[in-house]
């Protein structure tokens, strides 16, 4: 897992500019601790820092093959699970390899197939070559957009990163954010292309972009189809159990030590047991973490989202599967510190707002990152599977929007935009952006011809969960995780297993009357009875006030402030309505609120925009 960056101008000599390349690949430090590496030709420049997971003293990049006609470069952030099956492939296709890594591998896969080589390609990967051959830069990002790439086009190339800060530390880069970024930012509906940044984009997933002296070209190689389900349900289930035991199997591929994200929860439980039973086999033990709060499950009452603490399951699950197990347990000071709020906004480059999920995920990664380089996590198994609550009311799938943003307090439209300074909120309008998105992303839905009412609906729920809300999901886990040079996995979103359970029925998915039936059943056997009869819980919150009350503190420390430009955002007669609220009883809603307060200003000391208001 890696960083990575890079300049292509057709029109200048950037040989003498690897200090500005130098200072884009700087800032990748985090996601590539174990090494640097540049490569600085007349019209580009690549940059690359390592994490190394496999093969760590052959994997070094920018990797390149000499040709007759110009050499081949590659920089090159993810894993290729299928490395070692496309290795015996090439090399009997005439193909001859130094390293036992599989950088090399998507390399000669490219000289052999060209852009064709995404078709081969299984894992989460965000990569760039330069092919002299043609004089022109090959961008290409993984299917579910695991791995995150962005990009900047120029007036004669491109500037691209793992991260914005990759491309906003090129001198070319106006740091600017006008009202359409800002709109598409509280409004959270994950726009594809959306990067907040004027003039900055995200290269959408399952997509490969091409720049050379004619322009910026895109083509998609992959996105959800419909096809007909003709397995039985009990062939289903098995197909499942088979495809998820080979997936993790090969998701444990490392030359470092790893470990699984354990919540006590039916996903994480799942890819718990899959490891502990592949590793038994190695005779080794799985390592698993979980984090919690500190009286949490003492004193846990249950609310709108939670109806049992995570603690309980989590005991259960290490005494089932034998793993050599770490909690993970905050306070409220360590949740509210604001060298923590900063690293976790410094990590996304946005002021999103996910406050405490954001916090504690950083902490739990980086308590990780002492004893583990690699972590596997059940992220998108709601997505694919069906999950969330919303998805089991009628009425809720029927509402003409996010059917999360119905649910979820803090995604709610009164939360989104009550902070929001009165002016800038009229003009943003972000009711009628909300709504605009929505109508855009169910017109990317293919159905079948005779499908049910309730089918093609039941697909256009999964279709905007899969293309929307998990990305937001995915990014989360992968910004935090890098930050501290942490590499997670996710297999829930292998791409031929979202395929085969999006395209299973609804009443399949559900056919026991729960959630999640396909993966319950295709996962008990390696889990104990007490999480395969749990009812689902969202990923942990601190419900302690005294937490609450920390952050209205640190409001009211901006409050007192007599020059900041947080208000040409923020309504200061709501932030000084809320920081009179008695923090015992304040709704989520109105707490999201403050966290986005809170990353805002964060944000605009980090990076200090220039803002575009009119």
């Amino acid at each position: 897992m890696c960083g990575i960056s890079g300049w292509v101008s057709f029109e200048s000599d950037l040989t003498r500019r690897r200090d500005a390349l130098d200072a884009m690949t700087g800032t990748m430090a985090c996601r590539g601790p174990d090494a640097c590496g540049t490569y600085v030709d007349t019209h580009v420049g690549l940059g690359h820092r390592r994490l190394a997971i496999i093969d760590l003293p052959g994997g070094t990049q920018p990797m390149s093959v000499r040709t007759p006609a110009g050499a081949v470069v590659l920089v090159y952030s993810g894993e290729a699970y299928n490395y070692r099956e496309l290795r015996d492939r090439l090399r009997g296709l005439g193909h001859s390899f130094t390293t036992e890594s599989d950088t090399e591998v998507v390399l000669h896969a490219y000289l052999e197939w060209g852009e064709s080589l995404v078709d081969h390609l299984d894992g989460m990967y965000a990569f760039a070559i330069w092919d002299e051959r043609e004089q022109k830069l090959v961008l290409v990002r993984d299917r579910m957009g695991i791995k995150p790439l962005f990009y900047h086009p120029t007036p004669d190339g491109v500037l691209f990163g793992s991260e914005p800060k990759a491309i906003l530390a090129n001198p070319l880069v106006r740091k600017a954010v006008d009202t359409d970024g800002l709109r598409e930012l509280f409004a959270q509906t994950k726009t594809p292309g959306w990067a907040l940044w004027k003039g900055m984009h995200e290269m959408l997933p399952g997509t490969v972009i091409t720049v050379d002296r004619d322009g910026l070209r895109q083509r998609t190689y992959w996105s959800l189809k419909a096809v007909e389900h003709t397995d039985s349900r009990e062939d289903t289930v098995a197909r499942i159990r088979e495809m998820l035991t080979g997936i993790v199997d090969r998701q444990m591929i490392s030359d470092v030590p790893q470990g699984v994200l354990l919540s006590g929860g039916l996903d994480s439980s799942a890819l718990t047991g899959l490891a502990a039973e592949r590793l038994a086999l190695r005779g080794e033990r799985v390592r698993t973490f979980s984090v919690d709060f500190a009286g949490q499950e003492e004193n846990f009452v249950p609310d709108e989202m939670r109806e049992t603490p995570d603690s309980p399951f989590v005991r259960d699950v290490v005494a089932h599967v034998g793993s050599d197990h770490h909690d993970v347990v905050l306070n409220p000071a360590d949740l509210s510190d604001p060298a923590v709020r900063r690293a976790a906004v410094a990590s996304r480059d946005i002021p999103n707002g996910f406050g405490d999920l954001d916090n504690s995920l950083y902490l739990l990664f980086k308590a990780i990152r002492e004893r583990s380089t690699v972590a596997l996590s059940g992220e998108s198994a709601d997505e694919v599977f069906g999950g969330y609550p919303w998805f089991h009311v009628e009425a809720l799938t029927r509402v003409p929007t996010f059917p999360w943003m119905t649910v979820i307090p803090p995604l709610s439209l009164e939360s989104r935009t009550d902070h929001i300074e009165p002016g800038l909120r009229k003009r943003l309008d972000v009711g009628a952006y909300t709504a605009d998105q929505y109508a855009a992303a169910l017109a990317e839905v293919e159905h079948l011809d005779g499908e049910s009412e309730q089918d093609r609906r039941m697909r256009s729920i999964f279709h905007l969960h899969l293309t929307r809300f998990v990305r937001n999901m995915l990014d989360r886990k992968d910004r935090l995780s890098m930050a501290v040079g942490l590499e997670v996995r996710v297999p829930f979103c292998n791409h031929e297993l979202v395929e085969y359970v999006y395209n299973t029925p609804w009443s399949m998915k559900t056919f026991d009357g729960r959630e999640k039936s396909l993966l319950r059943h295709a996962a008990a056997h390696v889990m104990p009875s007490s999480v395969v009869e749990r009812v689902k819980s969202p990923y942990p919150s601190p419900q302690n006030p005294e937490y609450a009350a920390n952050l209205q503190q640190q409001v009211k420390e901006i409050l007192a402030s007599p020059e900041t430009e947080l208000f040409a955002l923020v309504d200061r007669a709501w932030a000084q309505q809320v920081v009179a609220q008695d923090p015992a009883g304040m709704p989520m809603g109105v707490r999201a609120g403050l966290e986005r307060v809170l990353d805002l200003n964060t944000w605009l000391e980090l990076h200090a925009p220039e803002l575009l208001l009119d």
